[in-house]
C-alpha cells in the first residue's frame, strides 16, 4: 500500500531526532509533510550550535532552512539540480545531505567547505563563492536537459535579493525569459544580502512585500472565482480578471515582462505553503519566478539585535587572550576619512561590503561622499571612473577575490584611460576559511600587467597609511594597494601621514650572503627568516619591497651584484607575480644570479587558517630559510668546485 505523505505522521513513543535519520534526501521524502516544521526547527538548533562554535556564515542559512526541506522534499537531487547562490545560505542543505556527521567541521582545515563544492557532494550542483551566478548555471543545465534523454529533469536557481543586484543575475533573466524551457528561479527575499541592499530592485521588491492591495485583492478574487459558475469561459474571465487587476495595481510585473511565470510573494517559513508552491511550480512548462520572502538569521537572538553582524558570526575567543592590533581594514578606513578631511575630491565606494571594508566608517563620516552600488562589481569600478574623469578622487574598498570580477573594467575603463581611482585591495592573500573561492592570491599577476598601474603593498598597518597617502595626493592614475586579512603586526602608527617614495624599497636588514626581497605581509616572515640563517652563519638582506609596479631597479640590480643569492617571497601566485617580475628585471640587463621564487604553487588551496595556509604553500619563515640556506650553499659549492678546477 502507498504510503501518503501529506498524511498526519502516527504517534510514537520514540523522541528519536527527526534529523537522525535524514541521511539523504530520499529519506526526507520518507517523512509526512506535518513532521517537516519539526524538522526544521532541529535543523536551525544544530546550525547555531555549530556555527557559533566554528564561526562561519549563519543569517543566510538559518533564513534558508524551510526552503531547503521543501525542496528536496519536492524535488529529487542528485537527478533534479539545486542551485544555490554563493553557498553559505545552503548550511540545511549540507545536513539534509548525507553530510550532518562531518558538519562540526564546517570551515576547518580537512573539513566541509563553508561554501558548495562539487567535489564535495553529488548534490551541490554548482559550486560558487561569488554572487549572483546560479541563475545562469542553473539555466545552464536547464537547457542541457531539454536536449537530453531525460528532458523532465529540472533546475532550480536559489538566489538571494542582494544577488540579485547583480548585472550577471539580470542578463540571465533576460536569455531565460526567451527560451521558454521548465526552469525555476526561487528569490529567498529577506531584505538583505550583507549589508542592507540598495537600489532600485531592492526597493521594488519593498513594494511587493509591503503593498496589502496585491495580496487582499488576490484573496478576494479568488474567492468570487470560485463561486462563479465553473464554464471553461468564466474561469478564463476571472484568471483575466486577477491578471488585469495585477497589472493596473503594479503596472508591469517585471518578471512576466522578461518571460517567468510570477508565483508570490509567499512565507518562506510556512513549509506547507512552500510545499504547495514548490509542486505548482515544478509543472509549469516554461520559466517560473517563485517570490519567497525569509527572515534573515530567524530564530538567532544576535541577528535580531544587530542583522547586518548576524550575517556571519566568529568563533569564541581564548579566555585571557591579549589585545589584537588593530584590522588592516579599520587602519584603511580610518586613514581614508582623515585624508578626505583636508580633499573634499575623495569619495569611497564599495559593492555591499561596508562592514567587511569598514567603509562604514567612512559612510558614518561623510554619508555624501560613500557609494554602496550592491553586489555589482563591474559597475563600481567604471562608477568610480566616471567620477575620476570629472576631477574626484574614488577609492574602491573591494576584497581582491570579488576585484577579480571587474577586470575588463579595469583595463578599460581605468587603466587606458589613465584615471586616478585608487584600488584598496581587502583580504589579499589567503582568506583562511572562507576557503578557495576567497583567496586573494591572483592580484599581483593580474594587475602589473597594466599600463598605467601603479601596485603596492605595505609590510604593516602604518605603512598602509602611508601609502594611501601617497596614492591620494602624489599619484595622478590608476593606483592598486593590496592587504592582508585580519590584524596588523602593531606597528606604532602616531607619525603624521606622508607619502612613500614611489617605486623604492626599503632595506629592513643588511647582510652579503642572500638578498630576500619580500613584500607585504611577507616582510615579517622574511625578518623571521633572516635570523634563523644568523644562527647558521648566513646573513641576509631582508628588503621591504613595497612596490611591485614599478619596482626598485636600482636596489634589485644592486643587491644582484652584492649577494650570493636572492630570493623573492609573496603571497600571490608564482606565475607572473613579483618574483617573476624581478626575474625579467635580471634577464633583461643579463644579469645572473641564483634566484628563487617563492609565492603560493599552483594548485587550489582549501580552508584552514591563514598561518597553516602559508605552512602548506612554504611561505614560512621555516621555508623561506630553507631556500636561502640552498641557494647559499649551491653558490658556495658551485665556487669551491671551480677553484680546485682551476687549480
Amino acid at each position: 500500500m502507498a504510503v501518503n505523505r501529506d498524511q498526519a505522521a502516527t504517534p510514537t513513543a520514540s523522541i528519536t531526532p527527526l534529523l537522525d535519520g535524514i541521511l539523504s534526501p530520499s529519506d526526507l521524502k520518507k517523512l509526512p509533510l506535518s513532521q517537516l516544521p519539526a524538522l526544521a526547527l532541529e535543523i536551525r538548533d544544530e546550525l547555531i550550535d555549530v556555527v557559533t562554535r566554528n564561526g562561519g556564515h549563519l543569517g543566510a542559512s538559518l533564513g534558508a532552512i524551510e526552503l531547503a526541506v521543501a525542496l528536496h522534499w519536492v524535488f529529487d537531487s542528485p537527478r533534479d539540480r539545486i542551485v544555490w547562490d554563493v553557498g553559505h545560505q545552503a548550511y540545511a542543505h549540507k545536513l539534509l545531505t548525507g553530510r550532518r556527521d562531518r558538519f562540526p567541521t564546517i570551515r576547518q582545515e580537512g573539513g566541509l567547505s563553508g561554501f558548495l563544492s562539487r567535489d564535495e557532494s553529488e548534490h551541490d550542483a554548482f559550486g560558487a563563492g561569488h554572487a549572483s551566478t546560479s541563475i545562469s548555471a542553473a539555466l545552464g543545465m536547464a537547457v542541457a536537459f531539454s536536449q537530453s534523454a531525460e528532458p523532465d529533469r529540472r533546475a532550480a536557481a536559489v538566489i538571494g535579493d542582494g544577488a540579485l543586484t547583480g548585472g550577471m543575475a539580470f542578463e540571465a533573466l533576460n536569455n531565460a525569459g526567451i527560451l521558454d524551457l521548465p526552469f525555476l528561479v526561487i528569490l529567498n527575499d529577506n531584505e538583505m544580502s550583507i549589508a542592507p541592499n540598495v537600489g532600485a530592485m531592492s526597493r521594488y521588491l519593498d513594494r511587493v512585500r509591503t503593498d496589502p492591495r496585491y495580496n487582499r485583492a488576490k484573496d478576494e478574487l479568488a474567492r468570487i472565482t470560485e463561486r462563479l459558475p465553473q464554464g471553461e469561459l468564466l474561469v478564463e474571465l476571472g484568471k483575466r480578471w486577477k491578471d488585469s487587476l495585477k497589472e493596473f495595481i503594479y503596472h508591469s510585473m517585471i518578471w512576466e515582462e522578461l518571460g517567468f511565470t510570477y508565483m508570490g510573494p509567499i512565507d518562506g517559513h510556512d513549509v506547507r505553503t512552500l510545499v504547495e508552491s514548490l509542486r505548482q511550480a515544478r509543472l509549469v512548462p516554461g520559466p517560473v519566478f517563485l517570490h519567497v520572502v525569509t527572515e534573515k538569521g530567524r530564530g538567532f537572538a544576535g541577528a535580531a539585535t544587530d542583522r547586518e553582524r548576524g550575517h556571519a558570526v566568529s568563533a569564541p575567543s581564548s579566555p585571557g587572550a591579549p589585545p589584537t592590533p588593530p584590522k588592516y581594514q579599520d587602519v584603511f578606513a580610518q586613514t581614508v576619512i582623515e585624508l578626505a578631511k583636508d580633499d573634499p575630491r575623495i569619495v569611497a565606494i564599495t559593492a555591499a561590503m561596508p562592514t567587511g571594508t569598514s567603509l562604514a566608517k567612512f559612510q558614518n563620516a561623510y554619508p555624501d561622499r560613500f557609494f554602496d552600488v550592491g553586489i555589482a562589481e563591474q559597475h563600481a569600478v567604471t562608477f568610480a571612473a566616471g567620477l575620476a574623469a570629472e576631477g574626484m578622487r574614488p577609492v574602491v574598498g573591494i576584497y581582491s577575490t570579488f576585484l577579480q570580477r571587474a577586470y575588463d573594467q579595469i583595463i578599460h575603463d581605468v587603466c587606458l584611460q589613465r584615471l586616478p581611482v585608487t584600488f584598496a585591495i581587502d583580504r589579499a592573500g589567503f582568506a583562511g576559511d572562507d576557503g578557495r573561492t576567497h583567496h586573494g592570491i591572483f592580484d599581483l599577476t593580474y594587475l602589473r600587467c597594466l599600463p598605467n598601474m601603479t601596485v603596492m603593498a605595505p609590510k604593516d598597518e602604518n605603512e598602509l597609511r602611508h601609502m594611501l597617502t601617497t596614492a591620494l595626493r602624489d599619484i595622478d592614475g590608476p593606483v592598486a594597494i593590496r592587504y592582508p586579512r585580519g590584524s596588523g603586526v602593531g606597528a606604532p602608527m602616531a607619525d603624521p601621514l606622508h607619502p612613500v617614495p614611489i617605486g623604492r624599497g626599503e632595506i629592513i636588514r643588511s647582510g652579503s650572503d642572500v638578498a630576500i626581497l619580500a613584500l607585504g605581509a611577507m616582510v615579517l616572515p622574511a625578518e623571521r627568516a633572516a635570523g634563523l640563517l644568523a644562527a647558521d652563519g648566513i646573513a641576509a638582506t631582508v628588503v621591504n619591497a613595497r612596490f611591485v609596479k614599478p619596482l626598485d631597479e636600482r636596489l634589485i640590480l644592486d643587491l644582484a651584484t652584492r649577494c650570493s643569492a636572492i630570493v623573492t617571497v609573496e603571497e600571490n601566485v608564482a606565475a607572473g607575480g613579483f618574483g617573476s617580475a624581478v626575474l625579467e628585471l635580471l634577464d633583461s640587463r643579463g644579469v645572473r644570479v641564483p634566484t628563487r621564487v617563492l609565492g603560493v604553487p599552483d594548485r587550489v588551496f582549501e580552508q584552514a587558517s591563514q598561518g597553516r595556509l602559508r605552512e602548506l604553500a612554504g611561505l614560512s619563515p621555516e621555508h623561506i630559510a630553507a631556500a636561502a640556506r640552498e641557494l647559499v650553499r649551491r653558490k658556495e659549492g658551485s665556487v669551491t668546485g671551480t677553484l680546485l678546477a682551476s687549480g
